[in-house]
């Protein structure tokens, strides 16, 4: 076994991206010749490079084996951070190309209470990082929402819903969203400490649209326990919703983040009901075969770091 003998080269070179290239494919080839003819060099130019890169690293990459040269066994470690060096390298190029060339529209879809009382801080933040991209937020039902996703009408979704597990979709989980039934700050059911569905018996409600995943959770579970609804209103808004509990018209089920100013007025109450059957979560939903770009994975992170503190996200974004 003889060590490849170098030419004397000036110490201290700095190292070229291009020599890292230049050593990871004669590591590959194991000839030098060859790595110049695949490279386009003369093959002194890939001698030169590699002598420099051992120069400047006071070790020597690689021996001769007979006829064929391989890595010495600072060669194979070397190699292993050439080959990180070089990823990092080209995710970067990713990144800035990707960067530079996100424009357009970004079409979202989302629930009423979210767009409204979540969402927000974190859309602001990605406009200021993206000023040139136009954010359409699309408002709908959760099936309705996954099925756009599917389509590829959305390039994803925050949806309000159960768990699923969808093979062509990918779900983030961002954490349980906190429901509440809502009445009238003089209604009959407001002094009482705690709650069970039987003394929902002969109430109104106010319900949001068909479709939407907690009001057919509450639905079942008044049926399933032989409720009968006297009446009921069903409306599109949030706020229309609210207004309507407010005067008395029915009781409400919804997320208590929409309710929060309204309590805190006095204007409406939060009754002490909770049940197994009535739980959702904030989740991203996007299409297994989305490409996403850096920007929107950052915004991902965002959702998921502050898993739901609207308040905190508010300061900290």
């Amino acid at each position: 076994m003889e060590l490849i003998e170098k030419d004397d080269v000036k110490a201290g070179t700095k190292l070229d991206t291009r020599y890292l290239f230049t050593f990871r494919e004669v590591a590959k080839c194991q000839s030098f010749t060859r790595a110049a003819e695949i490279l386009g060099y003369a093959q002194s130019s890939v001698t030169t490079q590699i002598q420099n890169i051992e120069t400047e690293l006071g070790v020597v990459l690689f021996e001769r084996w007979g006829r064929k040269i391989r890595l010495t066994d600072a060669g194979r470690t070397f190699l292993q951070y050439t080959e990180q060096i070089l990823a990092l390298l080209n995710e970067a190029k990713e990144v800035l190309s990707e960067e530079s060339q996100l424009n357009g529209t970004l079409t979202i879809g989302t629930v009423e209470s979210l767009a409204a009382f979540y969402l927000p801080p974190f859309l602001q933040k990605f406009r200021i990082e993206q000023p040139q991209l136009k954010m359409l937020l699309q408002p709908g039902i959760c099936s309705d929402l996954r099925q756009r996703v599917r389509e590829g009408a959305y390039d994803f979704a925050v949806l309000l819903d159960e768990l699923r597990d969808e093979p062509d979709l990918v779900t983030i989980n961002l954490g349980q969203e906190q429901l509440g039934v809502i009445a009238a700050i003089d209604h009959r059911l407001a002094g009482k400490t705690q709650i069970e569905v039987t003394d929902f018996a002969g109430e109104d409600w106010i319900f949001t649209e068909s479709g939407c995943s907690y009001r057919t959770m509450m639905e079942h579970i008044l049926q399933k326990t032989g409720i009968l609804i006297q009446s009921s209103f069903e409306f599109g808004s949030l706020e229309a919703i609210k207004q309507c509990v407010a005067y008395g018209l029915g009781l409400a089920l919804l997320p208590l983040i929409a309710v929060e100013q309204e309590v805190q007025q006095g204007k409406l109450v939060v009754l002490p009901f909770a049940h197994t059957d009535i739980v959702v979560y904030r989740q991203i939903v996007y299409h297994k075969k989305k490409r996403l770009p850096i920007a929107v994975q950052r915004f991902f992170q965002w959702l998921i770091e502050h898993n739901g503190n609207v308040k905190e996200a508010a300061r900290v974004i």
